[in-house]
């Protein structure tokens, strides 16, 4: 396990094997220079601080991602999804990083009402979870909101596309922007984000055109999950990207199948306790 290391600059405690300083929200931002990237934003989700010790050093941005409804507590859809439960699992991802800015997703109905809920939300997030920004969704209904949030201290990731906690109107997952009219109003969206200033934009489920006239039509950088290699960074849900789910997204590489690996221990460690052979020597205390 890490040790916690007393940084007196800033008089916080990091659980870190070595100290370095953490990535900030303009650090992401200047990514995206006059347009280009050079070199793109690594971003994956994070749920608990173990995770986040293990991501850390491979990312530039965790996303404590409401995500976490279907992964962590086996919700139909992250509209279930409350304040507190992003609060504690981004607080525990916090502690178990010490490099990568640490995002949080705002829930479903703690940020639509208005410019003032949504400050009352992010600000309780920020505060109990020690977050760098937070991620919302919604694109042209909700720029007076994030430029509300960006004026008061709050740096805001923006997300436009597929977005899921919409999944009820949208009627499902399918990939959006296949047509002329929804995809120009992507489009408008991701614009009306950045005029607001939004420090990144997620752009999820769309055509791969459209990822990459999105990536070409804002400032901000412009991350991409069901996009465009050519997205100014990725993100993938971790788990999907590990292999834990039998049925993933198109849009997933997996990377490993951990759920089968999983499942050869767990059938592994069963034998063992039913043919009395663990625990062993090994593991036991002998007299003497």
């Amino acid at each position: 396990m890490s040790t916690f290391q007393l940084d007196t600059s800033t008089s916080r405690a990091h659980p870190t094997p070595q100290p370095m300083r953490r990535l900030t929200v303009p650090a992401i931002r200047k990514r995206k220079q006059d347009g280009v990237t050079a070199e793109p934003i690594v971003m994956l989700t994070a749920y608990t601080a173990r995770q986040a010790q293990l991501l850390d050093a491979h990312c530039d941005v965790l996303l404590v991602g409401d995500s976490l409804g279907q992964v962590i507590y086996g919700l139909e859809s992250t509209v279930p999804v409350t304040q507190e439960m992003m609060a504690n699992h981004t607080a525990a991802v916090v502690r178990g990083s010490y490099h990568a800015v640490v995002v949080v997703d705002m829930p479903f109905g703690s940020y639509e009402a208005s410019p003032a809920q949504a400050f009352e939300s992010a600000s309780y997030l920020l505060k109990a979870s020690g977050a760098a920004a937070v991620k919302l969704e919604g694109g042209e209904a909700m720029a007076e909101t994030v430029e509300f949030l960006i004026k008061r201290g709050i740096p805001v990731m923006g997300h436009v596309g597929l977005t899921p906690q919409a999944v009820n109107v949208l009627g499902g997952y399918g990939a959006r922007g296949r047509g002329d009219v929804e995809a120009g109003k992507i489009i408008s969206d991701a614009r009306s984000l950045a005029n607001a200033g939004a420090f990144a934009i997620v752009v999820e489920g769309v055509v791969e055109p459209l990822a990459v006239e999105v990536t070409k039509a804002v400032p901000c950088p412009v991350i991409g999950i069901g996009g465009s290699a050519q997205c100014d960074g990725q993100v993938l849900v971790t788990d999907d990207m590990l292999g834990m789910f039998e049925r993933v997204p198109r849009f997933v590489k997996r990377y490993d199948d951990l759920a089968s690996r999983i499942s050869a221990a767990a059938e592994a460690y069963a034998a063992e306790v039913k043919a009395r052979t663990f625990p062993g020597e090994a593991q036991t205390y002998q007299p003497g």
